[in-house]
């Protein structure tokens, strides 16, 4: 099932993700249903915040990346704990289903260390670099309540002011189905 893409604005998308334990109900049909949408929406992450659930789950497949020096990785991240990051600082234009349409150079570490749980909460330290790095730093960041618009100056933050109120708003034209943050 085709679930909708949570909009900038919703404050799912700022808290941080609990901590879930092999009896979290109906596990595997959030996660068929979060791999189901992220392909819908074209992405190549999504975090349970993005479908409106506050835990601690993130999906990634880096296929749809063409470059040669990004590993095809297809995983799901349970609990995940940042252990380190670092290497070089690169900047890299990002995008994020939650915030369609607005695509903005982030600066990240090039290399990670990270631990997880996997779908049958089998726990795994790994290491990761580059794009693929990326991705789960941009994933991870939701987890922790955190948006890649987080990482921008002032100035810019306040030039993207009205695009970003617009989506909160529902006037973001996507492909897939969102989910508009309720009126105050």
């Amino acid at each position: 099932m085709i679930l909708p893409i949570v909009a900038y604005g919703d404050t799912v998308l700022r808290k941080v993700g609990q901590t879930i334990s092999d009896e979290y109900e109906g596990l595997n049909d959030l996660i068929a249903n979060m791999w189901e949408s992220m392909y819908k929406a074209q992405g190549v992450g999504l975090a349970a915040p993005q479908v409106g659930k506050a835990i601690s789950l993130f999906i990634i497949d880096t296929s749809a990346f063409d470059e040669e020096d990004c590993p095809k990785i297809k995983k799901v991240f349970l609990n995940a704990e940042m252990i380190e990051e670092w290497g070089e600082e690169w900047a890299f234009e990002e995008g994020c289903l939650s915030i369609p349409h607005i695509r903005e150079d982030v600066v990240r570490w090039s290399n990670i260390e990270i631990k997880y749980q996997d779908e049958n909460f089998v726990w795994h330290t790994e290491e990761y670099d580059g794009l693929a790095a990326r991705v789960i730093q941009h994933e991870y960041d939701h987890i922790k309540g955190k948006l890649f618009v987080d990482y921008l100056s002032p100035l810019k933050k306040r030039l993207l002011k009205n695009k970003l109120v617009n989506i909160s708003k529902g006037g973001a034209n996507t492909k897939y189905k969102m989910r508009i943050p309720k009126a105050k």
